[in-house]
């Protein structure tokens, strides 16, 4: 997160009332991703989706991501980033509209592959959003704002999307099917509506000041499919909206050290979504939990992760960046560990509580200690192989997980996901 400048940034007459749109925009979005975001992946279980199709809901992005993150982020200089985050949010959050009547009028087999397509369909204009709004961010608010601004907005991120998660598992639970999934989907429709009204209104300030060349710590991810245990980072394209440059893959960089400490975040970025498509699957079919059950989870996920957030900085001033991740990462093991071995709630319960801390610790460890490591003046061409390791890490593990399953069964194969998590962890400890 960027610090605060000794200089005072110049009055903005638009500052005040662009906070209170930051503000409601995340209430918003704490909605969305409560609601349709967070039970997505479970209804296409519910639906009888297989470990593969699951699989494509975070494989499916993370290779439109692949294809458009460099044009999109050449294509963005230039643009005014409020204007274009405001339309590419809109276009993104449409997908949300179009999966209300789907319980309503199509079979199990057909939704599944709607949802699949909406989901790709969503991540084109949501790669472009993604990019572009740490950069909005950091021309709205000026480094002397930063921390208080985006704390304020991780406050109120955390809480929507925790009550959001516990109303909607309710309403799952009391209301019969399809009834109950056509509520939840709108009401994470009208949170993207309410999102989308406040970025349309934040105004450019005539001048900006200085951008944020790394993630400002924003737990909102727009543009994004979010599925609890597998997070994406934060640390990826967004700030090259301001690159005077093309950026290209400069694979002679990784002959030197970066090689080595690429090839340890690439492997576990890839364990890390092995058990993200095959847990939805084990917890429906197998442990037959309820959707009050999985919500008081993400709830106790979400609270954790932001409490542990809350302390992260003095944590990485005591024992340094590194040691931070490879705590975290060898902690992130337990969550599939934890619900592998589970017979009732109490255990999925624990593993969202241990997990929520691990995934604060160990994303804010990868996002400083990368940060730490990649040159200043050399930051778009690092940055770029990272994004690449990032998002390729996401595809081989998202579709190795239903491989493991068909192979060894859901139970095992979570387990060995935790065994490979840890054994990242140990990897990131070596090369990281």
């Amino acid at each position: 997160m960027s610090t605060a400048t000794s200089t005072p940034s110049p009055p903005d007459p638009n500052r005040k009332a662009n906070y209170i749109h930051l503000y409601a925009d995340v209430i918003g979005y704490g909605i969305l991703a409560g609601s349709a975001m967070a039970f997505v992946a479970v209804y296409a279980a519910r639906l009888g989706a297989t470990g593969f199709q699951i699989s494509l809901l975070s494989a499916g992005p993370a290779v439109v991501n692949l294809l458009f993150s460099l044009p999109a982020g050449k294509w963005l200089t230039g643009h005014t980033l409020t204007q274009v985050s405001f339309q590419t949010a809109g276009l993104t959050r449409l997908g949300y509209l179009f999966l209300i009547p789907l319980p309503l009028l199509l079979p199990s087999t057909i939704q599944i592959w709607i949802i699949i397509l909406i989901t790709l369909v969503m991540a084109i204009p949501g790669t472009v959003l993604s990019i572009a709004f740490n950069s909005v961010l950091a021309e709205l608010i000026p480094p002397e704002d930063r921390a208080t601004v985006i704390g304020r907005r991780n406050a109120l991120t955390s809480l929507t999307m925790t009550l959001t998660a516990l109303s909607s598992g309710q309403i799952l639970d009391l209301l019969d099917y399809p009834v109950n999934y056509v509520i939840v989907f709108g009401l994470g429709t009208l949170g993207s509506i309410y999102s989308t009204y406040h970025l349309q209104k934040l105004k450019t300030p005539a001048s900006p000041p200085p951008t944020s060349p790394q993630p400002l710590g924003d737990l909102a991810r727009p543009g994004q499919l979010r599925i609890v245990d597998s997070l994406r980072l934060p640390a990826g394209l967004r700030f090259l909206t301001r690159v005077p440059k093309p950026i290209y893959f400069r694979l002679d960089i990784l002959r030197g050290p970066y090689g080595g400490f690429l090839a340890a975040y690439l492997f576990f970025y890839s364990c890390q979504y092995v058990p993200a498509a095959i847990s939805p699957l084990y917890m429906v079919n197998n442990l037959d939990y309820t959707d009050g059950i999985i919500s008081l989870g993400n709830s106790l996920f979400y609270v954790l992760m932001f409490i542990t957030s809350l302390r992260l900085s003095k944590l990485s001033a005591r024992f340094g960046h590194h040691k931070v991740l490879v705590i975290g990462s060898l902690l992130y093991c337990a969550y599939p560990i934890f619900i592998s071995q589970a017979w009732d709630a109490t255990l999925y319960w624990a593993a969202s509580f241990v997990g929520g801390i691990a995934w604060a610790l160990t994303s804010g460890g990868l996002i400083n200690r990368l940060m730490e490591v990649v040159p200043d003046d050399k930051r778009p061409a690092y940055m770029a192989l990272h994004n690449l390791a990032l998002n390729l890490g996401i595809l081989v593990g998202s579709l190795t997980g239903p491989l493991l399953a068909n192979i060894v069964g859901l139970k095992e194969a979570l387990l060995l996901a935790g065994i490979l998590r840890f054994t990242a962890g140990f990897g990131l400890k070596k090369w990281g």
